[in-house]
């Protein structure tokens, strides 16, 4: 990875000198942790594979230190930053690469999925308060990256790669949608300034678009059923959704039998088919014990992966 390598020396005193003579800080509010770690830039850098031709979305590019790299490989990146200061020093350090184009906003603001004309990447060191609503936005809609390399808080990246028994809303979520894996954690000390949380970088590649139910309607009913039971993941799966939805306990017994799923099941124990399955079985899922409705909001919502329900 050539890229990692002819740009300047990354490390934490490096990255230090970089924000001093710019007049810049790190800012808390916006999680800005900045890459200070060669080893691990090759790391992401490997499971992105950027190439000549290759388009790229970055979010949050900060110093542009993954940034250049990836220009360095031949990609066309666009990368979408909220910190103004950030946005002025990386349009005097790119000022003449003509395969970057800087979209200067809130990335949960931005139609991150039509940026760039399809196959794209998303390769990012994202800010960690914005994960959750940014994999919905980037998962839930079309047209959905062909590969997705991020850099995460290591207990975001285990909970979405979770087996079946340690499954979350999220895991499901993100499981649904695209394969999961964690290619390397990541300590703090690879970061100026350091976290107080371990990182990891995780891997997501998306299934195809006809691997997925055939419209918005029926994935509402399915989120809408796996949403109500995660709200008590840790009880029977029977009594949970017999309390949370609109439904007879006598209708959700049948469903259970036809899905194959055991009612004393605990809901972080189903697997993403099995949800599917069951989500099959039980047909129209009504309104929830909340009211909740097929005309929800579709898009990002501003909370951390903690709002949703575990």
């Amino acid at each position: 990875m050539h890229g990692a390598r002819s740009g300047p020396r990354i490390d934490p005193g490096a990255v230090r000198r970089v924000l001093r003579d710019a007049g810049l800080r790190a800012r808390h509010d916006l999680s800005q942790n900045f890459l200070a770690d060669v080893d691990v830039l090759e790391s992401i850098l490997v499971e992105a594979q950027p190439a000549p031709g290759s388009r790229i979305v970055e979010i949050g590019p900060g110093l542009g230190i993954l940034t250049a790299a990836l220009l360095d490989a031949g990609a066309t990146v666009t990368a979408v930053e909220l910190d103004r200061q950030l946005a002025a020093l990386l349009r005097a350090r790119f000022a003449e690469a003509g395969t970057l184009r800087l979209v200067e906003g809130d990335a949960l603001d931005e139609d991150l999925n039509n940026l760039l004309a399809p196959p794209y990447d998303v390769v990012a060191n994202l800010p960690y308060h914005i994960t959750s609503p940014i994999l919905h936005a980037l998962l839930g809609r079309t047209p959905r990256p062909a590969r997705l390399v991020l850099m995460v808080q290591r207990e975001v990246a285990e909970r979405i790669a979770a087996p079946p028994g340690r499954m979350s809303y999220l895991s499901v979520f993100v499981q649904y949608h695209a394969k999961a894996r964690i290619a390397r954690l990541v300590p703090p000390g690879a970061f100026e300034p350091e976290p107080a949380v371990e990182s990891a970088v995780l891997v997501l590649e998306p299934y195809p678009e006809d691997d997925r139910l055939p419209d918005a309607a029926a994935e509402d009913e399915l989120w809408r059923l796996i949403q109500a039971a995660f709200r008590e993941r840790r009880k029977m799966l029977h009594n949970v959704l017999v309390r949370q939805l609109s439904l007879p306990a006598e209708t959700i017994e049948r469903a259970l039998a036809a899905a194959s799923i055991a009612s004393d099941r605990r809901p972080q124990t189903l697997a993403v088919g099995e949800w599917l399955a069951l989500a099959e079985a039980l047909g129209d899922v009504g309104p929830d014990r909340r009211g909740r409705t097929r005309d929800r909001p579709r898009g990002p919502r501003r909370h951390t992966p903690d709002a949703e329900p575990k």
